[in-house]
């Protein structure tokens, strides 16, 4: 029940930053700064500076987050608050450290007192990942229950838990701050065919609320408690039944809270079905992006063959999908409608498709990972991942990459040459799945051993 080892990592850097100041989460843009806050002190000389010093701190950050990277907002908002008492005193306001949480970190919800110490937090979890700095853990979980042969199939992070999926269709919760296992979701499973249709196709999870779904095509919705601990047994609801026949496997589910979607294959013309997360009603059905792979689709219920497609979501009511031909960026709100298609001659490799709030990464069959914007496919960075086996997670800031033996780093802002750091810790055998966010990396490999990567504040 408890974390089996736990230990300290450093990895060398090529820059120190600030240690104060502005993180990121996805490079942010200008022009949404939300008024100055309302009660101000009158200068001596009758006029009111502190609401235009507030827009222009906030703008000064925004740029120096987009012109440079992330952390450089922590210098440029040092600057600003040098100039004089004034300037200074306009470093109190929330509403300020509010907006600059919400651009720069993607942010709208804070976990500390103040949004001046979230974004204090942030911008040093942020510099703890440029210079691999963390706690590495191995994360045990109850046996009760378990299958002979389970194992892991796919993870997800929110603030507060690491959700893992298993091919025997069970989903157990790990407590961040413990790293214990404190609860286990036992859905009950309406159809079979093969033996692994149990198993959990993808995750959703936030901080109140778990969706997950099963190669079956079960979709499940579990309540999470709000208060300090969860039940030992969570228990979950049907959303969706699957429809095999009709629907092909359901071999990747993915979302947020305004929106799940899953990617089948198996029926051509059937490749996406399209759900508002918050009526949970599907919005839209269709789709040929994986007609190609309906063979191997149907051998999944068998066999758990290599990924066969995955999707993912950005923020921007948009998703990123690919098989190991073709990659497609479409409209989660315009019933599906393809925004960009992309045809790879030398092939992609699907296990390392993943986006963060507004970019998206993916490494093609010669090794060569590049990093995209979602909205226009503007490349920001790339680099090479060769190995015999490629998966890869991404977050606000970095990229990492596992090629079949060690996970290296990546950062996405500023395209230096090789990658940051590696994570060096000893994983025995494949890994089937990685995850990260602006705090954690976690993964998983084929005996089920589960590991975590902490960067926050040590």
């Amino acid at each position: 029940m408890s974390s089996s080892s736990s230990s300290s990592g450093s990895a060398s850097s090529s820059q120190d930053g600030e240690e104060v100041g502005g993180g990121g989460g996805g490079g942010g843009g200008g022009g949404d700064f939300e008024g100055p806050s309302s009660s101000r002190r009158r200068s001596g000389n009758g006029v009111w500076p502190e609401p235009f010093v507030e827009a222009l701190a906030f703008q000064v950050a925004i740029d120096a987050s987009r012109s440079i990277d992330r952390l450089a907002a922590a210098t440029a908002l040092a600057s600003v608050f040098q100039v004089c008492s004034t300037w200074r005193a306009v470093s109190r306001s929330d509403l300020l450290w509010r907006n600059l949480c919400r651009r720069i970190w993607g942010r709208s919800r804070r976990l500390h007192d103040t949004w001046r110490e979230e974004f204090i937090h942030r911008h040093r979890t942020a510099m703890n990942f440029r210079h691999g700095r963390f706690n590495y853990s191995t994360l045990d979980f109850n046996p009760a229950y378990t299958d002979a042969d389970l194992s892991c199939r796919c993870l997800a992070l929110s603030d507060f838990h690491l959700a893992v999926g298993f091919v025997d269709g069970t989903i157990r919760l790990f407590d961040l701050a413990t790293r214990l296992h404190v609860s286990t979701c036992f859905p009950n499973h309406h159809g079979v065919l093969g033996h692994f249709s149990r198993a959990v196709s993808g995750i959703v999870l936030s901080r109140a609320r778990l969706v997950f779904a099963t190669l079956f095509g079960d979709v499940h919705v579990a309540a999470l408690d709000a208060g300090p601990r969860l039940d030992p047994v969570i228990p979950t609801r049907h959303v969706h039944l699957g429809e095999v026949v009709n629907d092909g496997a359901l071999v990747d589910f993915a979302g947020c809270s305004r929106w799940w979607v899953g990617l089948y294959a198996g029926v051509p013309g059937q490749a996406f079905r399209i759900w508002n997360g918050e009526t949970e009603e599907p919005v839209f059905v269709g789709g040929t992006l994986t007609d190609p792979e309906a063979v191997i689709g149907w051998h999944m219920f068998t066999e758990l063959t290599d990924f066969v497609g995955r999707v993912r979501v950005t923020s921007q009511e948009s998703a990123v999908a690919c098989t190991s031909r073709r990659v497609i960026v479409f409209n989660l709100r315009n019933e599906g409608h393809i925004h960009y298609e992309q045809e790879y001659g030398q092939g992609v490799t699907v296990g390392s498709l993943d986006t963060n709030n507004e970019a998206y990464v993916i490494v093609d069959g010669r090794g060569v990972g590049r990093v995209r914007r979602a909205d226009n496919l503007e490349e920001v960075r790339r680099f090479t991942a060769r190995g015999r086996r490629v998966l890869g997670c991404m977050n606000g800031g970095y990229v990492l990459t596992w090629t079949g033996s060690v996970i290296r780093a990546w950062e996405v802002e500023q395209a230096q040459e090789g990658h940051l750091y590696s994570l060096e810790e000893g994983i025995p055998g494949d890994l089937i799945a990685m995850v990260a966010d602006d705090r954690h990396v976690a993964a998983c490999n084929r005996d089920s051993s589960i590991h975590l990567w902490d960067f926050g504040n040590q």
